[in-house]
This record gives structure tokens, C-alpha cells and sequence, in this order.
């Protein structure tokens, strides 16, 4: 194991070093300033078997219980900052396994994404995937019960809810007495209807893509080319084709809102005016309204989960189901509970003021535009300058903007496809959850440097798979045979998960995260050689607590320049001239910002994939002359 070396600057300043020893040393708000959500593939989480056999089945390869999220599993998440626990995979999907004793169905491989099933093809939304109950058959106690202790783990709790599609084998068995299966009572000889839940292919059988090869090939009763569906539904993303494509969401069919096959909608529209109305006179809108009748499903779901004490949802693919059923939903959530946590899956950034403003959404992804832009930056394809930039044109929607570098669809920071070293993520970190408001979230792992080299089956290389089950073997260290306490990290890895817990824990507590931002990158880039495209710095400030936060991007060798802080930023903090003594949150270094005529400077010296996170309080003078 390598020893992380500290690297002393002139005077005092000690900067590049991190200890696992090392606490936030800041006075914390008594209540989180802003979420970190982290989101656990909850099959994998507990996981303690490590064969990882390409298609291996769950006694091959093992799977996580709920049950493996006891106390001192959930103490090891909170102590991380996190405020809510965003547990994938719950509803129950379809999977290759037999519970025909518990009365459910056996899924088909033809139709089934890995051995696992995708979390994103719902087959029951009444119960929870039964793979991850100590007893299928209480699976739904055994949830509610780690509800429970979340919650007294001072925790809240998300799951999924995928209203675009569902399971091509949809067929609840735990639904509540008067509930309808998806489809039960549609007109299955029209192409559409306002009130059916499904699109159909009228007169055409449904037929598996061509190429589709379930479970790597291996024999199984009933993976034989073929699944009785007539007439064919859409596909999930839209496909008409009785027969979609082997790259189409082949295992879900498409959900209907009362969008008509050629664009036009069949529900009221929303005046534009209504971006700027709360969500009690959305409610108002569409009280008495006639709706389709999938929005009454989807109510009737999410009212379910919130009467269990689920505490918020994540929406898969929001932006492919439309606005009004949004606000009609959201409106409907939080008037049962208005501090419900609403996050949605956005990737056109022409919608996200439509999804935020119209939909009611709390938060939308910041993929494309952030984490694009500090994956380019890593990579060396892009300077910082594009965060400045990105940051400058969100002002407006900053706080609604969920930050990320990891989830369970892009590729893990330590993975050769994407930086190939866990490094990369400190001053991604520092910069992605400390620049704004908005929440950021967490894939477990992330903070251990798990490199999703793990090759499951139907899952690909360089993302932990979501479709397969496998060990996940950095967490599996943190794990240690369920004690949750590190004890078989490496030094390297103990390191990087305790920066992660620093950085967290002032993204969650710090009062500044409250407060205001200013970007201090042009001032410097313009006038500071060494302050260069690979560096990204900023001030965050509330009352008399002043953050400056660098990150160096440089792939190699350390930094140092002067970093100008400008004179509207001292102003505006009331910093009058002389030395005002500062120091790292991170490394506890010291800092001296001198301000002379109005204007401060700090002498930085920083190592390549580092940042520092300077406190300066306006009081606090150096006595020093």
C-alpha cells in the first residue's frame, strides 16, 4: 500500500494531504443545508459473495437482502452526510427465479434484460422484488421494516417509479382490493384509446428481436425465441414494430397518458402562467378534471408508497411522459406531503425549466451540462472554462439541479473507459457538490473507488451491473463480512472514502452551502499563468463564513499562484485591509488572505487531482505583521 504524502508550501500552507484521522473541523448547521442522496443498488449492497460468474445465479453469485441494511450498515451511509437513501431496484420487476410458491409468475428470458431483470421493468408495483426479502413471502413487511430504520437512522426514504413503461409481463398479485392491472380492461382492437393503458399493434403477434440471446445461451424451459403477446404493444422507448429491435427496451411496453399516436394530446393543457403557481392551485387545475386513466394508476401507486412511509420517488425518464400528467401527479404528492422529495430523469436541457416550472418537479439530473463537462474536463477533452459557463447559465434553476459523477448508468470514475483512477474524483467532488445548492448524490462505492470491472452477464464492463448478480469488490472491503466498518480497505481506498466523508459532510452541513456563490475563475485565469484550464476555483458565503474551494484538474505536478479574490467579493463581505487567517477543511492547512486596497489574494499551492476547501470567517485576523 502507498502512504498519500503531504506536500508543505512556503510559510505555513500545507496543502495535496489527506488522513482518514482528519474531521470537518467547521461548525455544522444543526439541520441539513441542502440533501445528498445516495443512491444503493439495493440487490448488490450486501452482497458478501465474490465468485462474480459471468450469468451466474443468485447461488452462484449471491444477492443482498434488506435485512443487510442493519444499524451499523446505515450508521456507515449517514455518517457520510447523507439525508436520503435512494434504494434502486425495490418494485418488484421481472426476474429469472421461481417464487410460483408465493403465487408470482415466472418471467421469460426472452423478455427478461440478465438473469436479475432490469429494475426499470416494473412487474408488480403493489410489492417489492422478492429476491431481496430473508422471506418472499413477507417481502412487503421486510421493506416497510427497513422504512422503519432508516428513518431512525435519521434517513429518508426513495425508490423508483418508471411511469413510461412496464414489464412486458405486467401482472400484480399484490395489488390492494378495486385495483386494476395495467391493461386489464383495454380495447385491444384500436391502436389507442384515451383510456387504455397500452398501445397495441392490432392483427400482429408480438416477436423477441432477432439476436437475442437470454441468460448468455444457457438452456432454460422457457427461453425459446418466443413470448405470447397479441396483440403486440409498443415497446417501451416508442418502438411500433411487432417485432422490436434487439436495441429497443424490448422487455417493457410503452404507457399511455393520452398522448394520440400522432403527437396530439387528449387531456387539458396547462396555461404557460402556471410555471409560477405552487402546487396547491396545480391540485386546484385539476380537481374535477376527467384525466386518462393511466394517471389515476400512477396516483393510486404513489399514494400507496407514501402511506408505507416512503419519502420521496426518482422518476425514470420523465422527459417521455408529458408535463400535465406531472403537475397533475406532483400536485397530488405534495398535498399528502409537501416536504416529499420529487427527482426526475431530464436529459434535454430545453426541457428542464418546462419539468422544474410546469411538471413540479423538486430536482431534475444535471447530465448534460455538468457532468459531461467535468467528465470532458477529466479526460483532457475540455477546460474548466466550461463550468463557468454552465454554472452562469443555471443561476436561475441552480438549487433544482441535481449534481452526480456516478449512478448506475454512466461508467464508474475509477473504470479505464472513464478516468481508469478514483483520484479523479476528489476535485470532481469538491466542485460538483460544494458550487451550488442543488443536492448531490452518491453511488455506493463511488466513495471506495469501485471500478465496475466486473463482467456479469448482460451487463457491460465499467458500470456495475444492473441487470445481473454480482459482488461489488471495493464495497465488499468496506463491508467487511457485514461489520460495515472498513476494516478490509486498503490505505487507499480508507483514504479516498474518508475525503469523501469530508467533503459530504460540508456539501450537507456547512452554513456557506446556504449562502451565495461567485465564480472566481476569469478574474484568475486572466491574470495568473499558472492558474490554467485545468484549475477551477469559487467562493461560497453566508453572513461572516467564507468558503474558497480550488480543484486542480492537472493530471500531474503541483500549482502555485496567487488567487486574486476580487474586490466586489471583499466588499461585499466587508473584509477591510490586512491578513485574515483561513485554513483547510480538508487538510487543515493554513491560509493568509491579504487584502490590500480593497482586493485579497492567497498564496495556493496545490498538488494535480486535489483541492482544498479554505474557511475564512471576517472576524478571525491574523497577528501576524
Amino acid at each position: 500500500m502507498v502512504k498519500v504524502a503531504c506536500v508543505a508550501a512556503v510559510s505555513v500552507i500545507i496543502l495535496g494531504c489527506h488522513t482518514m484521522t482528519q474531521k470537518p473541523s467547521f461548525e455544522p448547521s444543526p439541520n441539513a443545508v441542502k440533501p445528498v442522496v445516495y443512491q444503493v443498488f439495493t440487490r448488490l449492497f450486501g452482497n458478501m459473495k465474490s465468485a462474480n460468474i459471468p450469468w451466474g445465479t443468485i447461488a452462484q453469485n449471491g444477492v443482498g437482502k434488506f435485512s443487510d441494511f442493519n444499524r451499523q450498515a446505515l450508521a456507515g451511509i449517514k455518517e457520510l452526510g447523507v439525508t436520503h437513501i435512494w434504494y434502486t431496484g425495490v418494485p418488484h420487476h421481472a426476474v429469472i427465479a421461481d417464487y410460483t410458491e408465493y403465487d408470482i409468475s415466472e418471467d421469460d428470458p426472452d423478455v427478461v434484460k440478465g438473469r436479475a431483470g432490469s429494475p426499470y421493468a416494473v412487474k408488480d408495483y403493489y410489492s417489492v422484488n422478492p429476491d431481496l426479502a430473508d422471506n418472499p413471502a413477507n417481502r412487503l413487511a421486510e421493506f416497510e421494516q427497513l422504512i422503519t430504520r432508516t428513518h431512525a437512522a435519521g434517513m429518508k426514504v426513495i425508490i423508483d417509479i418508471v411511469p413510461n413503461h412496464v414489464a412486458r409481463n405486467y401482472q400484480s398479485v399484490a395489488k390492494p382490493d378495486g385495483v386494476e392491472d395495467f391493461g386489464a380492461t383495454d380495447n385491444t382492437d384500436v391502436e389507442y384509446a384515451r383510456d387504455n393503458n397500452f398501445y397495441y399493434i392490432p392483427g400482429k403477434s408480438f416477436r423477441v428481436p432477432e439476436s437475442a440471446v437470454p441468460l448468455g445461451g444457457e438452456e432454460h424451459p422457457l427461453a425459446d425465441g418466443r413470448f405470447f403477446e397479441t396483440p403486440a404493444k409498443w415497446t417501451g422507448n416508442g418502438a411500433r414494430q411487432a417485432q422490436p429491435d434487439i436495441n429497443d427496451w424490448y422487455e417493457t411496453v410503452k404507457v399511455n397518458y393520452g398522448v394520440r399516436p400522432d403527437g396530439s394530446y387528449d387531456f387539458p393543457t396547462l396555461p404557460d402562467d402556471f410555471r409560477h403557481r405552487d402546487y396547491q392551485q396545480h391540485a386546484a387545475f385539476w380537481a374535477g378534471k376527467s384525466v386518462p386513466d393511466s394517471w389515476l394508476k400512477f396516483e393510486h401507486i404513489v399514494h400507496y408508497w407514501l402511506d408505507k412511509g416512503v419519502d420521496g420517488f426518482r422518476y425514470d425518464m420523465a422527459e417521455m411522459v408529458p408535463v400535465e400528467f406531472w403537475s397533475y401527479l406532483n400536485s397530488s404528492i405534495k398535498s399528502k406531503n409537501p416536504n416529499a422529495f420529487i427527482l426526475a430523469e431530464v436529459y434535454n436541457p430545453s426541457l428542464y425549466r418546462d419539468y422544474l416550472q410546469l411538471a413540479k418537479m423538486d430536482y431534475l439530473y444535471d447530465k448534460v451540462g455538468f457532468y459531461d463537462a467535468i467528465k470532458a474536463i477529466i479526460g483532457q477533452r475540455q477546460t474548466t472554462d466550461a463550468l463557468e459557463i454552465i454554472q452562469t447559465s443555471m443561476q436561475d434553476i441552480e438549487h433544482h439541479m441535481l449534481h452526480f459523477l456516478e449512478n448506475h448508468d454512466e461508467q464508474r470514475i475509477a473504470s479505464p473507459e472513464f478516468a481508469g483512477d478514483a483520484q479523479w474524483g476528489q476535485p470532481a467532488l469538491v466542485v460538483s457538490s460544494l458550487i451550488s445548492t442543488s443536492p448531490t448524490l452518491l453511488y455506493f462505492g463511488q466513495e471506495v473507488g469501485e471500478d465496475g470491472s466486473e463482467n456479469a452477464g448482460f451487463g457491460q464492463p465499467s458500470r456495475t451491473s444492473i441487470f445481473d448478480y454480482v459482488g461489488v469488490p471495493a464495497h465488499q472491503r468496506w463491508m467487511n463480512n457485514g461489520l460495515f466498518d472498513g476494516g478490509q480497505l486498503t490505505e487507499e481506498e480508507a483514504s479516498l472514502r474518508d475525503f469523501y466523508q469530508q467533503v459530504l459532510n460540508i456539501s450537507a452541513h456547512h452554513p456557506a452551502m446556504a449562502g451565495e456563490y461567485m465564480s472566481l475563475h476569469s478574474a484568475n485565469r486572466l491574470t495568473q499563468s499558472d492558474y490554467d484550464g485545468s484549475q477551477f476555483a469559487f467562493a461560497r458565503w453566508l453572513d461572516d463564513s467564507l468558503l474558497i474551494v480550488v480543484s486542480s484538474f492537472a493530471s500531474s505536478h503541483a500549482k502555485s499562484y496567487n488567487l486574486i479574490i476580487p474586490e466586489t467579493l471583499v466588499s461585499k463581505l466587508h473584509f477591510a485591509d490586512g491578513l485574515f487567517q483561513g485554513r483547510d477543511l480538508l487538510a487543515a492547512g493554513d491560509y493568509q488572505l491579504h487584502v490590500e486596497q480593497g482586493v485579497g489574494n492567497i498564496q495556493i499551492n496545490i498538488q494535480a487531482k486535489s483541492a482544498i476547501v479554505i474557511e475564512f470567517k471576517a472576524f478571525e485576523k491574523s497577528n501576524l505583521r
